[in-house]
């Protein structure tokens, strides 16, 4: 009876032992990851957990509530300048005059002129740089005459704001002697009804003086940069 009970034990003992080598057989050999029991969990398994290692957070590409999230597109062009900075004066957004300066060379001409831009929009916006000057009379623009233009000091950003004004200053080779007058450089003088005043970017303003007219020699003037002080 104990051989038949020791026969029966071992029979068992070899039927566990199959079973246990099929399930081992059964596990995908090494496409799985260790658990942290030290037991082996299929691949197929790995991803579920990693896909749900945190608890309500969205599936890449995904947004919180399930939808896919848009792709990321550029700012409009009409955004704002970073920091918040004003975009250039339009030529629609300003009103020009002139005036002759207080200071300005010795003569019978004009000498020197003071021009004004006022900021006639709703916003505030930027003028900068050196003007280009040309003479001009009151008819067709492709009658106007470029001046040679010597710019003077360094150019830096105003901001206008509504309402706001800045200046430019014009010198002229000055018109010497009486009545019809004389250059120095022995060119005729030459009168102007009306100067037109280009900012960079900020379009061309035709502008006439509120006393006189431009009396200028060798169409050649020394500009000032757009400055937020009035000139003198």
């Amino acid at each position: 009876m104990r051989y038949v009970n020791g026969m029966r034990g071992s029979a068992v003992a070899v039927v566990v032992a199959s079973a246990a080598l099929a399930v081992a057989g059964c596990q995908p050999g090494g496409g799985g990851a260790d658990t942290a029991d030290g037991g082996v969990t299929p691949s197929g398994a790995v991803s579920s957990a990693a896909s749900s290692s945190t608890p309500g957070a969205p599936k890449p590409g995904s947004s919180a509530s399930g939808s896919s999230a848009p792709a990321a597109s550029a700012p409009p062009s009409s955004a704002p300048a970073p920091g918040g900075s004003a975009a250039t004066c339009s030529a629609g957004s300003l009103k020009a005059t002139a005036r002759q300066a207080a200071v300005r060379p010795a003569g019978t001409g004009t000498g020197a002129a003071v021009v004004e831009f006022t900021n006639v929009s709703g916003r505030t916006c930027v003028l900068n740089g050196h003007p280009t000057v040309a003479g001009a009379g009151n008819g067709s623009p492709e009658m106007n005459v470029p001046l040679t233009v010597k710019p003077t000091g360094a150019a830096a950003p105003v901001k206008v704001a509504p309402g706001g004004k800045a200046w430019v200053k014009l010198t002229f080779v000055q018109v010497q002697g009486e009545a019809d007058g004389y250059c120095v450089s022995g060119s005729a003088p030459v009168v102007y009804p009306t100067m037109v005043v280009r900012l960079p970017g900020s379009g061309a303003h035709q502008v006439a003086l509120d006393d006189g007219q431009f009396a200028e020699c060798d169409d050649t003037v020394t500009v000032t940069a757009v400055s937020a002080v009035r000139p003198s």
